[in-house]
């Protein structure tokens, strides 16, 4: 967990450090783009445009509440298998660095890689959300290894 939110934290300076405030830096053939943004909302902005209270309330206090559930969850099931313990930790280590920015930040967080070909393209986003999505995944993975386990049987 320290690893994840340390490198998106030290890719979120470098971040402000070298792409705020410049154009969109492209890489293989457009593919990959670095460009500097502050999200006030949730996923792909949902959210930014709710009054500025409401976003802290949610999107700092709820999610607070629920990173402080899933870290009892996972304490609490520690002898689950291992994927489903490693999805568990990157989740809860990106939303942790994610609420570390809105904190820092005022309510924002700091966004800088797009992937896609064309006008086909992903929002912006960060480390931890590629952790996020990550875990997310692994849990996923888990949950339909261990139901066709119960199916077979």
């Amino acid at each position: 967990m320290l690893l994840v939110i340390s490198l998106d934290q030290y890719t979120k300076l470098l971040a402000i450090e070298f792409l705020s405030g410049k154009d969109t830096c492209s890489y293989f053939y457009d593919v990959f783009r670095l460009s500097y943004a502050e999200n006030s909302g949730a996923f792909l902005s949902l959210g930014s445009g709710l009054p500025k209270v409401l976003r802290y309330f949610i999107f700092s206090g709820l999610v607070l509440v629920f990173l402080v559930g899933l870290a009892i969850h996972l304490m609490s099931n520690l002898r689950s298998h291992p994927n489903y313990l490693a999805g568990l930790s990157l989740i809860l280590s990106g939303g942790i660095s994610n609420l570390h920015d809105r904190i820092q930040y005022h309510g924002v967080v700091v966004d800088f890689m797009n992937i896609g070909v064309g006008s086909f393209r992903t929002g912006i986003f960060n480390v931890a959300d590629i952790a996020i999505l990550l875990g997310a995944i692994l849990i996923t993975f888990n949950v339909f290894s261990e139901k066709s386990k119960l199916d077979i049987t």
